[in-house]
């Protein structure tokens, strides 16, 4: 999905995953010229061709979000950043090192052992020669899906950075409270070489979540009567008010539904409904380790009608084309989607910083960044 973010105008030189599945529709999407299915530890900086422009990581997020345990970069999982930044390091060491890196993951890489590997990572970036920043964006400016994500981005102590692509202070827009702190923890070179990235606001988005549902889905039936009644038990009062709301507007809404295990009022733990009808879609998450799938409420009439939400729907509520070919297997769909990036953050992230970095020259008319901001990309 970053690949399809970037655009045809952008080049990939190679792609690598370690999963056999979504390798498959990489391939059926892109072909297999630059695919490499392997564990990243096993890469060599031999296998990667050229010079990169970018190198974009996104590292897997599991030891980092809210839901994992708690292992962080020493995790298992999200502990492949170290390796990806060993080959990183080689092809510096091969003077081929990429002129950005961007890292991609959640937000809670900020706060991850008390705020010590963002630490971590800043600190890897800048003993390499990169001047790093972060920005926070938040698919549901572009649509209708909330899905904050962490973008740090990396660029080359060498390359001038035009002025009109950094602040000297955060904005509230792109820099969250979280982020701020994370930036106050660190110290030294990775604090000089730090950056406050900054970019035009997106214009307002209108898509709201009914405008991407399907009329009829393949992948998924309408729920019977019964599922949708035991949905509407699981529900607290408040909830249940949200849908009563519904019925009363004698409109057509479509709104979604998660199940969540919550404490009642007794302190024992129940598993909940929870619906929202603003328009927006909860995060897509990978349908593994617990996470419940998104089911599509829809009131009509007074009518209530329930269904999981489709493999087309989740595509689209990460930006992908119709076109986009996805696994047969709905489940397999839900989890290449869910672990992805939102398409349209990426462009837009390349449009306006990205590209402008990339093709900015070495003139009078562009500024190194004072010596306490800096920036962070990958690909």
């Amino acid at each position: 999905m970053a690949r399809a973010g970037l655009g045809n105008h952008w080049k990939c030189l190679f792609a690598n995953d370690f999963d056999f599945k979504k390798s498959v529709i990489y391939k059926a999407n892109w072909g297999d010229e630059v695919l490499v299915t392997e564990d990243v530890r096993k890469i060599e900086a031999s296998q990667l061709p050229g010079k990169p422009n970018l190198i974009w990581a996104s590292f897997p997020c599991q030891d980092l979000s809210l839901a994992g345990m708690g292992a962080g970069l020493r995790g298992d999982r999200s502990g492949t950043f170290w390796p990806f930044w060993r080959l990183v390091k080689s092809l510096h060491l091969e003077s081929r090192n990429p002129d950005i890196v961007v890292l991609e993951n959640v937000c809670g890489t900020l706060t991850s052992h008390a705020g010590k590997d963002f630490t971590a990572i800043a600190e890897a970036l800048t003993e390499s020669e990169y001047r790093v920043g972060a920005v926070v964006i938040d698919a549901v400016a572009f649509l209708p899906q909330s899905r904050p994500r962490l973008f740090i981005i990396a660029v080359a102590a060498g390359r001038d950075i035009p002025e009109d692509l950094f602040a000297m202070a955060p904005s509230a827009y792109w820099h969250t409270p979280a982020l701020r702190k994370a930036y106050e923890r660190l110290e030294g070179k990775a604090r000089r070489q730090w950056i406050w990235w900054d970019m035009p606001v997106p214009p307002t988005r209108t898509l709201q979540l009914q405008d991407l549902l399907e009329e009829n889905p393949s992948t998924v039936d309408w729920h019977t009567p019964e599922e949708t009644m035991r949905l509407l038990s699981m529900m607290s009062p408040i909830n249940r008010e949200k849908v009563d709301a519904a019925r009363r507007t004698r409109q057509t809404l479509a709104g979604t539904v998660y199940r969540r295990t919550r404490v009642d009022e007794v302190g024992k733990k129940v598993q909940r409904a929870e619906v929202r009808f603003d328009g927006i879609a909860g995060c897509l998450r990978t349908p593994a380790g617990g996470s419940s799938r998104q089911v599509i409420f829809i009131v009509s009439n007074a009518k209530v009608r329930s269904r999981l939400i489709s493999s087309r729907e989740t595509a689209r509520l990460m930006g992908l084309p119709d076109e986009y070919k996805l696994p047969d297997n709905y489940n397999e769909a839900y989890h290449l989607t869910g672990d992805g990036v939102v398409v349209p953050v990426i462009s837009y992230l390349a449009r306006h910083l990205l590209e402008p970095v990339l093709t900015a020259q070495t003139s009078d008319e562009h500024h190194s960044v004072p010596t306490e901001p800096a920036t962070a990309e990958t690909r």
